[in-house]
């Protein structure tokens, strides 16, 4: 059974969201990009996995509001468009991770 990658802390800021995995590895997410990689059904389609969300429809300026944890597997952010629905499953958020070192390994797959 794979585990659950579960950060040691998760902090807010205005245009982004910063990620403490552990004490090595640290991953600041910047709003926009978290806010298109919802993965609700408002943004991507139930079956086919084809995207629902028009980007041209998310402004640069958008902001994390409020976030809040969802049991111990993922967290739940409300957005200053008003968009409150998606759920980021901390394996998905460690996937998408945009530090340096995750960023290279993206790059090779």
């Amino acid at each position: 059974m794979k585990q659950i990658p579960i950060p040691e802390r998760i902090h807010r800021g205005a245009r982004e969201i910063v990620i403490t995995w552990d004490k090595n590895h640290t991953g600041t997410y910047p709003a926009r990009e978290l806010r298109l990689s919802c993965q609700c059904a408002a943004c991507v389609d139930e079956l086919t996995r084809l995207p629902l969300l028009d980007a041209d429809t998310i402004r640069a300026d958008i902001s994390p509001v409020a976030m809040s944890l969802v049991g111990n597997y993922a967290i739940k952010i409300e957005w200053s468009d008003g968009h409150d629905t998606g759920i980021y499953a901390f394996d998905l958020l460690l996937a998408l991770c945009p530090c340096p070192k995750c960023a290279e390994s993206h790059d090779h797959e």
